[in-house]
Formats: structure tokens, C-alpha cells, sequence
């Protein structure tokens, strides 16, 4: 009886917050404010609502898209981060994933477990998918993939992932046989996931505003991510295959630059370089047609969302999401937790940014076609690198960080915080929406696009 109960509960919770959400305002706005006025849209919060020039007429160009298409996709991809991630925290167990659909990602699919959550999905404007696994037990399977491959080669196995759509674990393999021997070492019914064949084989992209060129050790060139802080010191994150620690990079001027202080490859594709005091750190990515893109924080963006990257090989490029959480072997090595994109990426974009309007993604690792032919790239996600290293994001409208507690768990800018995640903040509960790192304008009672008081 105690579950029917706690079911039973957790329903009413959906119904209460569709009824909200349908309306358009946020769960989380019903809550009493210390300022007066309403609260900030997610739109409004993610910086959706104001779009370059040069970020449309990429969009355009990529994905196909009028300016008033790109505009509309953006801040609907921003209010329907929140609306899953509200459904995530009611569904609990049951939630087995969110994506978007559509030319303007008008439709934000929610898949759950339980046909009873049907009615209280759609009723927050999403369309419901009832299918067998939660997310859960699809990432414990990848798990399963990612400690077989500690022990077995994967060279004819490169690639692997949760395809949230299709609700299931994929594979891809030069061949049926090498998908099989790959799933037996994991312990993993054949008929539960998926198998792709193909030739093609990711390969790393080797060869200080975002996107501008940086040469190691005078060398190799890659792609400067997005700047960060540690403490006092500059620099800037960037994938973890480009250098070591210690090795010392020149800028796109050929001028002393910085040093290599923390490089992760493979296992993950992070680095970050601190930089000296002759290079100034600013919040900016290199745009389409050379113009300046402002980041103004890191949250996570929905399979199926625009996404466009800079490089100095290709310059600017637009694709959408396709997987999170893909694992990747490449012949130097085997990478966990990438997302997957139908960007494309040429040799000497690795390191490079990538944006979801102007939301941090994550760092380019590598991928397989080019920029002619088109092609698929894998990044390495921006929130992991910046809690790896413990680094701040700078972003246009960064404070200082705030002591972090982890003894109570209080809110603090500057911390990564994972959809789901509880804190307090002044006395009170919230939980996590969407991943960030968080910046010091975003606290939780003054960002329902973020967090849900519990």
C-alpha cells in the first residue's frame, strides 16, 4: 500500500504541475520571490530570446531554417529544457528520456514507462511515449559496454551509446561478428540492442576567443574551447588529445601563450590550459563570419537541439544533437560520456566550442566525414571538464564563485549541478532541471527555468 501511495502522489504532482506548465509559467514560479515582479522565462534566463545575427544566418544556412524558424527553435528548446526536466523529477524511475522534434523543436517527447502518466504528460504541452526501459536501466547497460571495454579491444567496435528515441543501447561495428563478441563480453542479450554496420570509424580532429587556433609545443594545432578560471589564473578548456601536461602552447599569433595543466585522453577528451598574463580571457566564441558569440552559461541542451560549433579549420558549422553519453574507441584510445552531432569537423577544429544558442556544450573530440561531404563529430561535454578540473565557465554574466558547502549541500555559483540534484537554498529545497554549472544570477529562487522547489 505504501507504493500505490507514493504513486498515487507523485500523479497528483503531474497533474498539478501540467496545469502550470500548459498555462506557460514554470512550476517553480508559483513560489514566493524576495523581488517583486514576475520571474524571468527560461528563455529570457538561457539568453534564447536575443540571438545573434551571425548565429541565425548559420542556422539558416545548416539547418535550413528562416530567421524566424531559428528564433522560434531557440526559445523553444530553452522552455522545454524545463518542462523535462520538471517531468524527470515527477516521473521519477519511470522517466525514460526526453527529445525534441520538429524544424522549430515545437515538440518535446517525453517517454515514460507507465501509460498512467499519458494524460499528465500531455496535459504540460509534451507528447507522452510509453516504452519498456527507463533510462535507467539503459544507462546501466551502457555501463556494462563501458567496463567491457576496459577488457576487451574495440577497435572494430568504435562506437556506443544510448539511443533515447528508440529506447535502447546502440552499437556500431565493422561487422555483425565483432557487434556480437563485443556484447558478450558485456554480458548483454544480443536481441536488447541495437547494431549498426558500417565502415566508417571516428577519428580524432588533431591537427582566445572560442574557436581560434592554438599550436602545442609548436607542433600539432587545435581549437580553443571556451575560457575558464581557476581562481587567479586564465586560460582555457580544450580536448584532452591535444596536449600533456606541461606542454606549451603559442597562440593564432604564433605569441607565447600558456601551458597544458590538466589532460585527460583517453578514458575522457579534457584539458585546460592556464594562460600568461599577456592573453585576456573573455566570454566569447568565434561566430559565423568572424563575429563575436557572448556565452552566458552551460545548460544542457535536449537531444534533437540546434547546436553549432567553431573551429579553425571549418570556422562555424550547425547540426543538432544526436546522443548523449555516447562512448567512443578510437584507435588511441577508448572515450566515455561524448555527445553525438551531425556537425560536421575537419582536422585542427579538436578543442573547439560548441553551442546551444549561447549555452556552453562541450569541447570537439572527433568524428568521421568533413565539411564537404558532411559528417558526424562527438564532443566532449563542457559541464564534466569544468567539474573534473575544478574550473570556472567565464560567461558574460559570471560572478564571483560562492564557498561551497558540501556538508549541506547549499547552492553556490560555480559548482556543476546534474538534473535531479537537491539543494537548500535560504532555508529552502530546490531540485535540479536541467545540468549547469551555475552562475552567480542564476539562484534557484530566482530561476524556475533551472530548478523546481521540492
Amino acid at each position: 500500500m505504501a507504493h500505490r501511495h507514493a504513486v498515487t502522489g507523485r500523479r497528483a504532482a503531474l497533474a498539478a504541475l501540467g496545469a502550470l506548465v500548459a498555462a506557460g509559467i514554470p512550476a517553480a514560479a508559483a513560489e514566493p520571490t524576495p523581488a517583486p515582479g514576475p520571474l524571468p522565462s527560461a528563455a529570457q534566463t538561457l539568453g534564447a530570446d536575443r540571438p545573434s545575427a551571425g548565429l541565425l544566418r548559420a542556422m539558416e544556412r545548416d539547418l535550413g531554417l528562416t530567421p524566424a524558424q531559428a528564433s522560434r527553435r531557440l526559445v523553444n528548446e530553452a522552455e522545454a529544457g524545463t518542462r523535462a526536466g520538471l517531468l524527470r523529477n515527477a516521473l521519477g524511475e519511470r522517466f525514460a528520456g526526453a527529445w525534441l522534434r520538429g524544424a522549430t523543436s515545437q515538440e518535446l517527447v517525453v517517454a515514460t514507462t507507465d501509460a498512467a502518466d499519458v494524460s499528465a504528460i500531455e496535459a504540460q504541452g509534451a507528447e507522452a511515449a510509453v516504452v519498456k526501459q527507463p533510462l535507467r536501466d539503459l544507462r546501466a547497460a551502457k555501463e556494462k559496454l563501458d567496463a567491457a571495454a576496459a577488457r576487451v579491444g574495440t577497435a572494430n567496435t568504435p562506437l556506443w551509446y544510448v539511443d533515447v528515441p528508440a529506447n535502447r543501447v546502440v552499437v556500431q561495428a565493422t561487422s555483425k561478428g565483432a557487434a556480437a563478441a563485443f556484447l558478450k563480453a558485456a554480458g548483454l542479450d544480443a536481441g536488447n540492442v541495437g547494431v549498426k554496420v558500417t565502415a566508417h570509424r571516428p577519428r580524432l580532429l588533431e591537427d582566445i576567443t572560442g574557436g581560434d587556433a592554438y599550436y602545442i609545443d609548436g607542433t600539432a594545432r587545435c581549437s580553443v574551447g571556451f575560457s575558464v578560471t581557476k581562481g587567479e589564473q586564465l586560460g582555457f578548456a580544450s580536448a584532452g588529445h591535444c596536449g600533456k601536461p606541461g606542454s606549451k602552447t603559442t597562440g593564432h599569433n604564433q605569441a607565447e601563450q600558456g601551458t597544458f595543466q590538466a589532460s585527460t585522453f583517453p578514458g575522457k577528451d579534457m584539458s585546460w590550459v592556464a594562460v600568461n598574463d599577456q592573453w585576456t580571457v573573455t566570454p566569447n566564441v568565434k561566430g559565423e563570419g568572424g563575429q563575436d558569440l557572448q556565452i552566458t552559461g552551460s545548460v544542457q541542451a535536449l537531444v534533437g537541439a540546434a547546436i553549432c560549433r567553431s573551429g579553425s579549420t571549418t570556422g562555424w558549422h550547425c547540426g543538432k544533437v544526436e546522443q548523449h553519453d555516447t562512448s567512443v574507441s578510437y584507435a588511441e584510445g577508448k572515450v566515455d560520456g561524448l555527445t553525438q552531432t551531425t556537425v560536421c569537423a575537419e582536422p585542427g577544429d579538436s578543442g573547439g566550442p560548441y553551442v546551444s544558442g549561447v549555452q556552453a556544450q562541450g569541447v570537439t573530440s572527433g568524428g568521421s566525414g568533413d565539411c564537404t561531404s558532411g559528417g558526424t563529430t562527438f564532443y566532449q561535454p563542457i559541464n564534466a571538464l569544468l567539474e573534473a578540473f575544478g574550473l570556472t565557465l567565464t560567461t558574460a554574466e559570471a560572478e564571483e564563485p560562492a564557498p561551497q558547502d558540501d556538508a549541506v549541500q547549499t547552492w553556490a555559483a560555480g559548482r556543476v549541478y546534474e538534473a535531479g540534484a537537491t539543494v537548500t537554498h535560504a532555508g529552502v529545497r530546490y531540485q535540479c532541471l536541467q545540468t549547469h554549472q551555475a552562475q552567480g544570477p542564476w539562484s534557484p529562487v530566482g530561476t524556475p527555468a533551472l530548478w523546481q522547489r521540492v
